[in-house]
């Protein structure tokens, strides 16, 4: 059963050599995520899956082993997801991103898995994967990544859009508070709408907590570069 999840924003700017002279502006969203990773040590999951949103072809599970790379991102900088064979695909950002969080916490504490969730997935699959991931270990915790609306500001990659603000409001609430059922309202189409890469990895995790009981956490919220950023700790 879930035992314990950390929620992360995944943008390639969390890491300080992509980021370059921007990397102080994510110090304190950085700092946070690595919170949410110790919190996840500290329940001695007996396995973690981190979990992302993907394009197509980019979906699925990634064993451990699977590297990802920055080249991308102008960076010569690979990492890998846990101990294991390299395998014949490359982790989607996000998960690259994620992966990333765990060598800078220098994980240990259980063997490690990726899934890659379809950004088109409905909420009730999203839901059943989820339960799947529950159920795959006496012990699960979940890193789960994704960001919030990109449609905060004139700025923003999705430019202003005035439904972001209580789209996140709502998405904020049901992720610091652990509300698993309101999770799963979240509308596919307006996350679509707004630009959201956290949607369906977030209704992944409030399929994976049903009958949990977690408790929830707010350890950040920030919208720099009008992007929403949400880091959340469920135990």
């Amino acid at each position: 059963m879930l035992v314990a999840a950390a929620v992360c924003p995944c943008p390639p700017l969390l890491v300080p050599e992509v980021a370059t002279g921007a990397a102080p502006e994510l110090d304190a969203v950085r700092a946070a995520c690595a919170d949410a990773v110790g919190l996840l040590a500290a329940a001695r999951p007996d396995r973690l899956y981190v979990v992302g949103p993907a394009t197509d072809g980019a979906d699925g599970l990634f064993p451990a082993g699977t590297t990802g790379s920055f080249a991308g991102f102008g960076v010569d900088l690979s990492v890998r997801l846990g101990d294991g064979p390299t395998g014949d695909r490359t982790l989607p950002a996000p998960l690259a991103v994620g992966a990333w969080l765990l060598v800078r916490a220098r994980w240990s504490g259980a063997p490690v898995e990726g899934l890659g969730v379809g950004e088109e997935t409905p909420a009730e699959a999203c839901a059943a994967t989820g339960r799947e991931l529950a159920a795959s270990a006496e012990r699960v915790a979940l890193l789960v990544m994704g960001d919030g609306s990109a449609c905060r500001t004139v700025k923003a990659p999705g430019y202003l859009d005035e439904r972001a603000a209580g789209f996140d409001a709502e998405a904020v609430r049901a992720l610091g508070g652990a509300d698993a059922p309101a999770l799963l309202t979240l509308d596919t189409g307006l996350a679509r709408e707004l630009k959201v890469s956290g949607r369906a990895p977030w209704q992944v995790l409030a399929g994976a907590a049903e009958g949990a009981g977690l408790d929830g956490r707010l350890l950040h919220e920030a919208d720099p570069y009008g992007v929403e950023y949400v880091v959340a700790a469920w135990s």
